[in-house]
């Protein structure tokens, strides 16, 4: 049982850290589409949502090339003495960019949604464009996006493709429950691995359901 808990607490830090670093990039690219042309906001938002139709595996081979030695971005690394592949990071990196659509997305439609009324009467009242969009959309849409944050975090916890070719499957060191369940049942140890599914759908339920009891909450007040 220990093994398992510090699966699920490494899982758990992944999933959160990733969260954490993709949601000011979604939240700014969210803001940025709103303002584009719409031929613009079409390319930028299709290359956005490419992680969320490729398979992952074609995600994880993307990142492999692009982190690895002969790649200008691995060398430059490399020189630093920055070890990406096969490391926690690696993990972290191939969750956050398999996330990254699902909070993106979330986050364009709870803006989208905002009534900008009340933005416009900010900046008529002497209030900046970054004032009044922290003060007035951004608690207008905190329930959507609350939602999109923990639709990516679910992502996040459960993602498999890409971590495994960027991040392998090391016991203690970059496995996760996904990798973690798949290796235990590949070994015939299907007791371990249904422990392991126990957590993740224990914890994957609880932040779905509560992303749906928030945009809920955000349709029924846009609906007054």
């Amino acid at each position: 049982m220990r093994d398992e808990l510090e699966i699920v607490l490494f899982t758990l830090k992944v999933a959160a850290l990733s969260t954490l670093i993709i949601t000011p990039l979604a939240l700014g690219l969210a803001v940025l589409t709103r303002l584009m042309n719409r031929r613009l906001r079409t390319i930028v938002e299709s290359i956005s949502t490419l992680p969320l139709i490729l398979p992952p595996t074609a995600v994880g081979f993307v990142l492999l090339d692009l982190f690895s030695r002969a790649s200008p971005l691995g060398q430059l690394l490399d020189r630093a003495g920055i070890a990406v592949l096969f490391t926690p990071a690696a993990a972290v990196i191939a969750a956050g960019v398999m996330a990254f659509p699902l909070m993106f997305r979330a986050f364009r439609t709870a803006i989208e949604t905002a009534d900008f009324r009340y933005f416009d009467l900010a900046r008529t009242l002497g209030s900046t464009p970054s004032s009044a969009f922290l003060r007035v959309i951004l608690p207008l849409s905190w329930q959507g996006l609350l939602s999109g944050v923990l639709l990516a975090f679910c992502r996040a916890l459960g993602e498999f493709g890409a971590t495994i070719l960027i991040a392998g499957s090391i016991p203690g060191r970059t496995q996760t429950l996904a990798l973690a369940i798949y290796d235990h049942v590949q070994a015939g140890r299907t007791s371990d691995a249904r422990i392991l599914l126990v957590f993740v759908v224990v914890i994957a339920f609880t932040a779905i359901a509560t992303s749906e009891v928030l945009m809920r909450r955000q349709q029924e007040r846009l609906a007054r």
